[in-house]
């Protein structure tokens, strides 16, 4: 290995400068600008180190790095538009607003990337030329999809009807309730019966609570809450003669109308009854949930819809939809659209976001006697012993029914089963599990509602959603008001400071009197500079004590005997 060259080393070419005089020194050419080799410096931008730096080949090139996002997903998921840095005058809030904003796009773009992970997609029927969906029969769509889909319709044949039956949130479970007394319920999926029996009295409605262990029954008289097992738990008397139940999951208030008119919310968390009043319109029998935000909508005779809440003892909002007795209503799960039905044979959708409408107005062969909305906005028509699915009926009026069953007595209720491609039909003799293609959301949130959810999930599903109720005061026809400004209360408050006089006394300029010497010191200068002040001050107190406005009258006496908090109120 050879010696490192170093900066004096002498150059092959360059010769000693010998003096006659000085033999003894030699002249060096010195370069004191050269560095090391073996030490090489790079700083940023240096086209040296952009020489170095290599990229990679593309091992395939057939995918060319991300896949870009397409801008559907991106105007799915997109908060809208920005904020303009040229109206923000000091650079810091500029970059925290850009920084904020380049944190949302980052945020827009992984939502819209997520698409990918949602694998399931909906299906539906499609007829060849000269056929339509409508004259397709169960029996033909059981024996044409596959074996886990065809299990998913079937009959129940019971003798104890007319019936009513719900499924559970996450669509695993369903309650059977006969009229007279027939209770039961199964995993339909698996056909695994949890509990069956006979209250050997009348039974009104039945309703699933927030989970699958514990159900209400609307029976002759009260209310009666039973496990998976059958056992009776609670008897709940306060409410009397139900009709018709909803279960508010995110409030876990149990809402039920009255064959006498009476309105009531129980709180099934604490047992406690949060409110229950008449509300003076005669027999409720149909009555259903908006989803978006809590309240009860319930149809009455005069073809009238209003709208409760716990909080007011008087309805939020009335719509008029028809001239006519209603004879059913429902809210789609998103609480966009709601359907009503009268005696006079109309079907009309209502947009109950803005209370306006009809959207749309339809004329049936009879009166529609159940409604019901899927989670893919398809909507189910009973009338008599006839089923109806129809699609699109908010952007256009669909002339021909997607679906339609006929049964051999008539239908006591229906609904569609959330995340499957079912329809759960009763009548008067048993149970019938309709299939129909598309009427399910494909992909669930397991956070939300999972229908293989183990034991251990269901526990930990529970404790979360106690611990995130919602209280019962926050039910509001707008549920996006809590978040804005109280506008009223904010101007009477600007109003009563401005109407206080928060003025300073003026300032008083005292010069004492120079008097001879000896007279007067400097301490008693002082003295009466401070008396001077004090006694202007009260002066200008007296003359705006007349605009200060006085205290009300109702305001509370201070008393000295502490024990006196615990005496009566006297009514005025």
């Amino acid at each position: 290995m050879g010696k490192v060259p170093r900066y004096f080393t002498p150059q092959e070419n360059s010769e000693p400068n010998t003096n006659s005089d000085k033999n003894d020194f030699v002249t060096y050419d010195v370069d004191i600008k050269k560095t090391h080799p073996k030490k090489k410096k790079f700083k940023l931008g240096d086209k040296k180190l952009k020489a170095i730096i290599k990229k990679i080949p593309n091992p395939n090139p057939k995918f060319k790095g991300r896949v870009p996002i397409p801008q559907e997903l991106l105007n799915k998921y997109g908060k809208g538009e920005g904020v303009d840095n040229k109206s923000i005058k000091t650079k810091t809030h500029q970059k925290k607003i850009e920084r904020k904003e380049e944190n949302i796009k980052f945020a827009t773009e992984q939502a819209a990337r997520t698409e990918i992970l949602l694998t399931e997609q909906s299906g539906c029927l499609e007829a060849d030329e000269g056929e339509t969906t409508t004259q397709f029969t169960q029996k033909q769509i059981a024996s044409n999809v596959d074996i886990t889909a065809a299990a998913k319709h079937f009959d129940l044949k019971l003798q104890f009807g007319p019936y009513r039956a719900k499924y559970t949130r996450n669509g695993r479970h369903l309650i059977l309730g006969g009229k007279k007394g027939h209770v039961a319920a199964f995993d339909w999926v698996t056909k695994k019966l949890h509990c069956e029996l006979n209250v050997m009295e009348s039974v009104h409605d039945v309703c699933w609570l927030h989970i699958e262990t514990m159900f209400a029954v609307a029976q002759k008289n009260w209310v009666y809450i039973y496990d998976n097992q059958g056992i009776e738990l609670h008897c709940i008397k306060r409410l009397n003669k139900v009709s018709r139940m909803e279960f508010l999951p995110y409030h876990f208030l149990l809402a039920s109308c009255s064959d006498e008119g009476y309105l009531s919310w129980l709180d099934i968390s604490i047992g406690k009854l949060v409110s229950q009043y008449n509300s003076k319109l005669g027999r409720l029998s149909v009555m259903s949930q908006n989803p978006w935000n809590a309240v009860l909508c319930v149809g009455h005779a005069k073809g009238v819809v209003s709208m409760w809440s716990p909080n007011v003892r008087d309805p939020l909002a009335k719509m008029l939809c028809h001239t006519s007795p209603i004879l059913a209503l429902h809210v789609d799960p998103k609480g966009r659209y709601m359907a009503t039905s009268d005696s006079n044979r109309e079907l009309k959708i209502w947009d109950i976001r803005q209370l306006s409408g009809p959207v749309q107005r339809y004329r049936l062969r009879s009166s529609a006697t159940n409604l019901a909305f899927s989670q893919t906005d398809m909507l189910a028509v009973g009338m008599g012993n006839i089923v109806e699915v129809y699609k699109h009926y908010t952007s256009a009026i669909s002339r021909r029914a997607y679906l339609r069953n006929r049964f051999n007595t008539p239908i006591g209720n229906f609904s569609f089963c959330p995340y499957e491609d079912v329809l759960g039909v009763t009548t008067d003799r048993g149970f019938t599990s309709m299939l129909v293609p598309g009427s399910g959301e494909a992909n669930f949130d397991a956070l939300e509602a999972n229908p293989f959810q183990t034991k251990s999930q269901r526990r930990e599903a529970e404790v979360k959603a106690l611990l995130e109720k919602i209280q019962p005061e926050l039910i509001t026809l707008d549920p996006t008001i809590i978040s804005e400004v109280n506008v009223p209360s904010l101007k009477e408050k600007v109003e009563a400071k401005q109407k206080l006089l928060f003025i300073k006394p003026p300032t008083i300029d005292y010069e004492p009197r120079n008097k001879a010497k000896g007279k007067g010191g400097s301490a008693k200068m002082a003295r009466n500079r401070k008396i001077v002040k004090e006694q202007a001050k009260k002066e200008f107190i007296k003359e705006t004590q007349d605009f200060v406005p006085k205290l009300s009258k109702s305001s509370k006496k201070t008393t000295d005997n502490i024990l006196d908090r615990f005496l009566t109120v006297k009514q005025k």
